[in-house]
């Protein structure tokens, strides 16, 4: 719309790599297991291990064996098996947009911070490209609800999802796992783990994935979707005293893989209506791309160059540990570079209306330094530094020739630095009663440099360097009440900021890059947590949300171009929400998991431009309405539920595992008009699992979208006249095996 209207790091990462290879790995992936509901699940979402049951967060936990029965291969399908939790990769592509309790950011280009933090063994991916790799050799990720900042390295108004990878072992250990299933889609993920002196362990593990195309070109027949992602993970755990532990990581990834095909959902009008008219896909599995010569001389690829990706990226950190009487110390010192390449179709056909190139060179350096009390009773207390350091060097091609008649070509730099002090304290007030004070105070300086968008090798304007900046104090206060043994009851108030930044889309417009404002997030929760029988445990939220300057991928009318995308302020708004989640194990070896979640968001104050009144061409100019948003929605599905039942039993020499688990997303309203409305609908999965007893060999067979459920993950358009969905996977099948030493 316009020039655009809206729109890794671990994507082929090797971060993200790394984080595939975990979850195979995990020795009891396959294997069945007696897990009862009383069995306590450890976490370190307030960084010392507890059980999540005595945690007073609103917290999901999988474990590397969840994320393997249920399919969940790269970040965005958490989505699925967490409450209130959406990811959309935006036009179908490698930059996520992330959701959580409502609270989300819709922007496909680079430069600007999630309202979700992404952390891996504690450290911050605050570049959202750098977090859509495989998942591997995974220990277990906890998802946070709700503002995160006193405990944390950086700052956050959704929440954060924490990835914790598998360490080096005290024994010996090895194994793999194997799949191979629908359209030939193939992965393999290995580790080696075991000591290697008195005082020193190491971990490599590894993972490829290949193949599984699913779409093909409604022209050619061509098939698009294959993977081709490599990714390797070496640790170092030095242990010379009790007192002292060093953990060195490193990493590479690489992905190659094709991208994601859009389907036409209604009929293009190539050209404005000047060239031929192409026919809605009837089935989404058909897409369509080219390029033109020139585009293609640019990018330096061939005229049929399907969508892909060529990204790859490295990374190191090194975590240190000194305990001393009554408190620990702890640096996380961390560099990841990611170099970006990925082609794209939004028009999804042959036509030159809007296919796009994204290059893309991002460094990232932090540094966390904590000091904690070990008590675990009485008072316990934490504070720490955050230094955070961000490069980023871009350029963003569109070929607009086949409509507009041009090719954009814009770049810029940009570079962020943060500082950030923060802490916790908690006090037992009383035996059964616990008082929580959390602060935050944070700097950021974050330099948009020489932007530029050229059309025929001309700038639009000249003027393209920003500068803003912000300090911001925000934190937490909570009560936490134990009634009984095994009964959690908690009511915080915390205040979460989201950073500032700038619109980095094809600009015609010098106004398009200005800096827009810190979005601010008071949060109100109240929640429950409590083992309600032997069999039946529970917990349950319910949370009101006051937006401040929240961040809105808007419009504003250019006489040229029509609407052209751009992030503003909203003054006012709110979300209110509801969770609840149940655990029963009725019988042994039977476990079933349900859980609801319920919100609702609306502008409290927003004068806004309606994009769906825009009229015109670029020949005499567009025209629109505005319109004052007060009372609307903020546009997120309300109601989603997910739900898990697994069982496992020994029989005929074999030990069993079958599960199966669901998810409902409730329909999503876009403000973009009717056709860009996204239907409710269900997803299910299943596994069957057994293993010979005593022995090291497992084996699986697994299904994803068992029932071939027809869904989109988005829809959009970057130019009026082609309309376009990316669809979700189709059903699929297949077999796994595993072996652990």
């Amino acid at each position: 719309m316009g020039i655009n209207m809206r729109s890794g790091l671990f994507s082929g990462s090797a971060t993200g790599a790394i984080l595939a290879l975990s979850v195979v790995f995990a020795p009891s992936v396959v294997l069945a297991d007696t897990e009862a509901v009383t069995e306590e699940i450890i976490v370190t979402a307030q960084r010392r291990a507890q059980s999540v049951k005595d945690t007073g967060l609103a917290i999901n936990v999988l474990s590397g064996r969840d994320l393997v029965t249920r399919g969940i291969g790269n970040v965005t399908d958490l989505q699925h098996h967490t409450p209130a939790l959406e990811i959309t990769p935006a036009f179908g592509g490698g930059q996520p947009q992330f959701r959580l309790r409502g609270v989300g950011f819709e922007d496909y280009a680079t430069n600007n911070t999630p309202t979700v933090g992404i952390y891996v063994d504690e450290v911050a991916f605050p570049v959202p490209a750098a977090t859509q790799g495989v998942l591997f050799d995974i220990d277990r990720v906890e998802v946070l609800r709700g503002p995160q900042g006193t405990l944390y390295g950086r700052n956050t108004t959704g929440g954060a999802i924490n990835f914790l990878t598998r360490r080096p072992t005290e024994t010996e250990e090895a194994g793999f796992i194997a799949e191979y299933g629908s359209h030939e889609r193939f992965r393999a993920e290995g580790y080696v783990s075991g000591p290697l002196t008195d005082t020193l362990k190491g971990r490599v593990s590894a993972v490829t994935e290949q193949g599984g195309a699913w779409q093909e070109n409604r022209v050619t027949g061509e098939e698009l979707g294959n993977a081709r992602r490599y990714g390797v993970r070496g640790q170092l755990l030095w242990t010379p005293s009790d007192r002292f532990d060093g953990l060195l990581n490193l990493h590479y990834g690489r992905d190659h893989s094709d991208g994601s095909g859009g389907y036409l959902l209604t009929d293009f009008a190539t050209a404005f209506g000047a060239g031929p008219t192409i026919p809605a896909d009837r089935d989404p599995k058909y897409t369509g791309w080219g390029l033109s010569q020139n585009f293609a001389n640019l990018v330096g690829v061939g005229v049929d160059t399907k969508p892909s990706r060529r990204n790859e990226s490295a990374g190191l950190s090194a975590t240190l540990n000194w305990a001393f009487d009554g408190v620990k110390l702890t640096s996380i010192t961390a560099y990841d570079r990611l170099e970006r390449k990925e082609l794209n179709d939004w028009d999804a056909s042959s036509y030159q209306e809007s296919d796009t190139y994204w290059q893309s060179g991002v460094d990232v350096f932090s540094q966390e330094v904590r000091l904690a009390s070990t008590k675990s009773e009485g008072l316990k207390w934490l504070g720490g530094l955050y230094y955070g350091r961000q490069g980023l060097n871009e350029v963003f091609l569109t070929d607009f020739s086949g409509s507009l008649g041009f090719i954009t070509d814009t770049s810029y730099k940009q570079e962020v630095e943060s500082l950030a002090a923060f802490g916790q304290v908690e006090y037992d007030l009383a035996p059964k009663l616990t008082l929580i004070v959390g602060l935050r105070y944070e700097h950021e300086d974050r330099d948009l440099k020489n932007f530029a968008t050229a059309i025929g090798g001309a700038p639009t304007f000249t003027n393209g360097s920003r500068s803003t900046s912000f300090d911001e104090a925000s934190g937490k206060l909570g009560l936490e009440f134990r009634p009984a043994a095994r009964t959690l009851l908690y009511a915080h108030v915390s205040r979460g900021v989201k950073s500032g930044g700038f619109t980095v889309y094809n600009s015609p417009s010098e106004a398009q890059i200005d800096a827009f404002e810190p979005e601010i997030l008071v949060a109100y929760e109240a929640g429950f947590k409590a083992q309600l029988h032997p069999t039946f445990y529970a917990n349950g939220s319910v949370f009101y949300y006051d937006y401040q300057n929240q961040q809105v991928l808007t419009t504003i009318l250019h006489q040229t171009y029509g609407a052209i995308g751009r992030i503003a302020n909203a003054p006012k708004s709110k979300i209110t929400g509801a969770e609840l989640e149940g655990v029963w194990t009725p019988v042994p070896g039977l476990s079933i998991t349900q859980t609801l979640a319920y919100k609702k968001g609306e502008y409290r104050e927003f004068f806004d431009l309606d994009a769906t009144s825009v009229q015109g061409n670029p020949t005499i100019g567009y025209t629109a309405d505005y319109i004052d948003r007060k009372g609307q929605s903020l546009g997120f599905p309300e109601l989603s539920y997910n739900g898990a039942v697994s069982y496992v039993w020994n029989a005929a020499g074999f030990d069993w595992r079958a599960g199966v688990d669901y998810s409902y997303r409730d329909k999503l309203t876009s403000w973009l008009g009717n056709d860009f409305d996204i239907d409710s609908y269900w997803l299910a999965n299943a596994d069957l699992s057994f293993r010979p007893q005593d022995s090291k060999f497992g084996f699986a067979l697994y299904g994803r979208n068992i029932f071939d459920t027809e869904y989109d993950v988005t829809r959009n358009y970057f130019l009026p006249n082609a309309r376009v969905g990316w669809a979700g996977r189709p059903a699929s099948w297949g077999v796994r095996i595993q072996y652990n030493y």
